[in-house]
């Protein structure tokens, strides 16, 4: 990321077929190879995002442990094209529904479409299927997610998760009651 994140919005809210789409797009000091393994192997994503286990090539199962949301989460890979675009389509388990105090599960779909940009890539991160009550919350967590990723690519610590969530809540309810 090339500059600080405490007042910058990274996201786009917007409407498609009934649902909620948030779209999260960022510079990274990085090419576009490191940023797509950054997004696709375990062992990366388990260190900016969360904990996934199963198959993760083209139409394979997994599952997914958010930390940080306590979510638990089932998805197959719908779309693998390296170094440049996945898509995934995921749903909370119920179980771990019933621990939150977020929505019943629903399928959302995630896709990250990644551009070679001189020594940066450019990531674009939209999700669909969002329920239009929470948008604003999904938009601050994949924000968040976004530049956990940009620490973790810069060797730096993440930022304080539930204050820097407090920092955007402003900004993302106005975006929400625009789509709205």
């Amino acid at each position: 990321m090339t500059s600080s994140g405490a007042s910058r919005v990274l996201g786009r809210l917007a409407v498609a077929d009934g649902a909620g789409v948030v779209r999260i797009e960022d510079r990274y000091d990085t090419d576009i190879n490191d940023l797509w393994s950054a997004v696709t192997e375990p062992d990366r994503l388990a260190r900016w995002y969360g904990k996934v286990d199963g198959d993760l090539r083209l139409g394979g199962a997994f599952t997914l442990y958010v930390e940080s949301a306590d979510l638990h989460s089932t998805g197959r890979v719908d779309v693998c094209e390296p170094p440049r675009n996945v898509r995934v389509t995921t749903r909370e388990t119920v179980e771990s529904a019933e621990r939150g105090n977020g929505p019943a599960p629903f399928d959302k779909t995630i896709e990250a479409t990644l551009t070679a940009d001189g020594e940066q890539t450019i990531l674009t991160i939209e999700v669909r299927g969002v329920p239009l009550d929470k948008i604003e919350y999904f938009g601050i967590g994949w924000q968040i997610h976004a530049e956990n990723l940009a620490a973790y690519l810069a060797g730096s610590e993440r930022t304080d998760t539930e204050s820097h969530r407090a920092e955007l809540v402003a900004a993302y309810q106005a975006l929400s009651t625009a789509v709205r």
